[in-house]
């Protein structure tokens, strides 16, 4: 295994070139075999040279239908003109490599998903006139009758006459997606997300990815990936729960292969409570580490009545640091419990009220009630800025950029990502915590300007989650770095670390600097924006609290349309 060089990136395909799919495919292919080689088996790293060594034409089919959904294709459907060679003498030479199976057995599901109504109904006319049935039936009325006298699985052949139809199987799909889990770090993706879309579209932060930052260590992590796929994958498909429960694997000391396990069993346990067994769910819960899964397991067990074993867990989980969601679903959870168990409720933390005011608009002929307030509230001396989730996310983004793409397990697994994939899981701010420190150490001492300004130039249009480019001028980020204190945006970035996923948004609309205001004042302030009939959203009221508890200036504009000034005049 090699170790990334930043100066070899590997080169995305042209999309001029009609065969661009098969060169990022090839992309992909040599990068897993490179970094990842010593995960693979003898016979694996085999075929995937034997692939990357085959003719154009063979390479190129094998990548459409690799990116098709399923493993049978019918062969008189395939149909690519990019292709220098007709698809049948193509299709015949991979038949004889073994990288398709010429007559594989099909059972009814599959007949029916490959061939149409007008297909089928002559095929099988006969049959059903002799069960009593027209031959007029749908497609679902006749593939039901049929199952219930046909099954097994069978060559084409055997179930009828399919003239020039002929269906292929797709041989070594499993071994693709093996490559496909060690470049992309899941499964979600597929592969015609990447290939066709993917590459190219961005410029990407350039990690270097040693042996060490690897999401995949062992082979047996790898595979324990695969183990967790295949019970989501039944999940999805409406397996019972305690059947599927039994193929979860034990816990793994890899941290974000935990975090993964740890999303599948908050998974199970809902199933398994939907599907009435609510024991099973509990012990799946029980064993999730997932935010989510702490809520409803004490839910569930208030609605079984067992209050002293919430209360117990209620209680150790209040403990912990917490974001607004938990600490609200938790706050509410022991009021109710509390009267159950003989305690006294919770004394309910303070809260200041949300500074609202109103204001009566001319109806503009075109544009947001965002962008009129922010007209209306605009001055020359005391700019106003539509920035809603893009400002705060951003300044965070830009001062804490090394940490965000800082090498780590189960972070970044190919030259391709516009962030680190662990950025939503519950251990994603604990890996970095004392990197997080190091950029905060910057607010206090005044280092952190030139650090976000810095970046700024120096990053320019390179992908970042927290940060939107076309909404960062560098003028706005001059203005916020002078009128909001250092204090203020440690206090909001450590909010966002407490839930990233949730804490991204809900900010306000505009922020209002008043730059000419002395140092001991407020030098800004941000507006949330509501018009007629409009309110406040959870996570924006959760933000509005936060402001108001910690001096952060920030208020609630309900704007109401003044009918009578005339539509598009101005006051």
């Amino acid at each position: 295994m090699t170790t990334f060089d930043p100066a070899s990136v590997p080169r995305t395909a042209d999309l001029d070139n009609p065969l661009y799919y098969l060169e990022n495919m090839e992309t992909v292919v040599r990068w897993v075999l490179n970094h990842h080689g010593d995960l693979l088996t003898a016979s694996e790293i085999g075929l995937l040279e034997t692939f990357l060594g085959h003719e154009t034409a063979e390479k190129a089919l094998l990548t459409r239908l690799v990116m098709r959904t399923g493993e049978l294709f019918r062969a008189d459907k395939l149909a690519y003109p990019e292709l220098d060679s007709p698809v049948p003498d193509i299709l015949s030479r991979l038949v004889s490599e073994d990288w398709l199976e010429p007559e594989p057995d099909l059972d009814l599901d599959e007949l029916f998903r490959l061939f149409t109504l007008a297909e089928l109904r002559p095929a099988f006319a006969d049959f059903l006139q002799n069960l009593g049935h027209g031959r007029a039936v749908p497609k679902a009325t006749m593939k039901a009758v049929l199952s219930d006298h046909l099954s097994g699985e069978r060559p084409l052949a055997e179930w009828f006459e399919a003239g020039k139809a002929r269906v292929v199987r797709l041989q070594h799909m499993p071994l693709f997606d093996r490559v496909r889990l060690m470049f992309f770090g899941n499964l979600r993706q597929s592969w015609s997300d990447f290939v066709l879309v993917e590459l190219g579209y961005q410029n990407y932060e350039q990690v270097p990815l040693t042996a060490e930052s690897r999401a995949f260590s062992r082979r047996e992590e790898v595979d324990c990936y695969l183990a967790m796929q295949a019970c989501r994958d039944q999940l999805d498909e409406g397996v019972p729960a305690s059947e599927v429960w039994s193929q979860v694997p034990e816990p793994v000391d890899n941290a974000w292969l935990a975090s993964r396990r740890d999303r599948l069993l908050l998974e199970l346990g809902r199933q398994a409570e939907r599907q009435g067994d609510r024991e099973l769910a509990l012990t799946a819960w029980a064993g999730s580490q997932h935010r989510e899964a702490r809520l409803k397991q004490l839910r569930l067990l208030e609605r079984m009545k067992r209050f002293e074993e919430a209360w117990q867990i209620a209680g150790l989980w209040q403990t912990e640091e917490l974001s607004d969601a938990e600490r609200q679903g938790l706050d509410r959870i022991l009021k109710r419990l509390a009267p159950k168990v003989g305690k006294p409720r919770p004394t309910p933390a303070a809260t200041r009220p949300i500074n609202e005011w109103q204001v009566l608009l001319p109806r503009p002929l075109a544009g947001s009630v965002e962008w009129a307030a922010a007209e209306h509230l605009n001055r020359p001396e005391e700019p106003v800025a539509y920035v809603e989730n893009t400002l705060i996310n951003g300044l965070f983004g830009l001062l804490c950029w090394p940490v965000i793409f800082k090498p780590m397990p189960g972070a970044f697994f190919h030259p391709f990502h516009a962030g680190p994939a662990d950025l939503t899981r519950e251990d994603f701010v604990a890996r970095r915590r004392p990197d997080f420190e190091v950029c905060f150490a910057m607010l206090s001492d005044g280092r952190y300007r030139q650090r976000i300004l810095e970046t700024w130039h120096d990053k320019q249009g390179v992908a970042n989650p927290f940060v939107i480019w076309p909404a960062l001028s560098e003028t706005l980020i001059e203005l916020a770095l002078e009128c909001i204190p250092a204090q203020h945006l440690e206090t909001m970035f450590r909010r966002l670390l407490l839930n990233v996923k949730e804490h991204r948004s809900g900010f306000p609309d505009l922020i209002q600097f008043h730059p000419q205001r002395p140092e001991e004042e407020p030098r800004y302030e941000m507006v949330e924006v509501k018009g007629p009939g409009d309110r406040l959203q959870d996570h924006q009221r959760r933000w509005l609290d936060f402001f108001a508890r910690e001096g952060i200036p920030a208020s609630v504009c309900y704007v109401r349309w003044d009918e009578d000034s005339g539509v598009g005049s101005r006051e």
